[in-house]
């Protein structure tokens, strides 16, 4: 199930493991609410379930206005979330029936619906009110792995405007380096990294910012820099680095 509201159309898809990378070494999407990292997806009854705003939808004005967040998180992220859940289903039925013609195209909405709404519940917790600063062991490792937060946080602002046609900027820990990275995904589940762990993500779909920016991402994209919540990707990091 591809996002009905979207304006571009989808020509190409990968398969189911970018979904792993998307969630992170390790972290399963089933695992108990005490176990489950910050801003993953939580589980009812088995299937995945919109998670709500951290926030009022009107928090985060005037950068974003309440109906670009509300018709985001409750329409386009919720699309993602009842993709997973239905792809899954399929999947589900093909295994009964022992029926695997459509595994291809399956395989293809598992990876774009499932790391869609991995990034999605990342996105809006990547974000407060009046932001939170970089700091702590977090600033301390993009001080190692860039040079100063400085660098990184021009790195990341300079990749997320540049990210071709619809995507993501993504800060990312990679555990087998042990370093942080900033990735630019092409939607939601193309050129990552197997194994990270999504730490901050700015949504460059149009979908995300047109309401309020129309073609001007990269006034979006320094707003985010404004409200980014490192407070959350501090805790990401961690959690990750164990």
């Amino acid at each position: 199930m591809r996002d009905p509201l979207e304006r571009r159309d989808f020509i190409k898809a990968v398969g189911v493991g970018s979904v792993a990378a998307a969630i992170g070494a390790g972290a399963a999407f089933a695992a108990p609410e005490e176990a489950r990292p910050a801003g993953l997806l939580p589980v009812q009854d088995g299937k995945y379930a919109l998670p709500p705003l951290p926030y009022a939808a009107e928090a985060l004005e005037p950068f974003l206005g309440r109906q670009t967040v509300t018709i985001h998180h409750d329409k386009h992220m919720q699309a993602y979330v009842a993709g997973l859940n239905s792809t899954l289903a399929d999947l589900a039925a093909a295994r009964t029936t022992g029926a695997f013609g459509n595994v291809r195209a399956l395989s293809r909405d598992l990876a774009f619906n499932g790391s869609g709404a991995v990034l999605h519940a990342v996105y809006w917790n990547s974000m407060a009110p009046g932001g939170k600063p970089l700091a702590g062991p977090l600033a301390e490792a993009v001080t190692r792995d860039f040079g100063s937060a400085e660098a990184f946080l021009k790195q990341f602002a300079a990749a997320t405007k540049a990210v071709e046609a619809s995507g993501w900027g993504v800060v990312a820990f990679e555990p087998v380096a042990a370093k942080v990275l900033i990735l630019t995904a092409e939607r939601h589940e193309d050129l990552t990294i197997w194994g990270v762990t999504p730490l901050l993500a700015c949504d460059v779909w149009e979908h995300a910012y047109y309401l309020d920016y129309q073609n001007r991402r990269p006034d979006y994209v320094d707003g985010f820099m404004k409200v980014a919540n490192w407070d959350f990707a501090a805790q990401r990091y961690v959690q990750a680095r164990g």
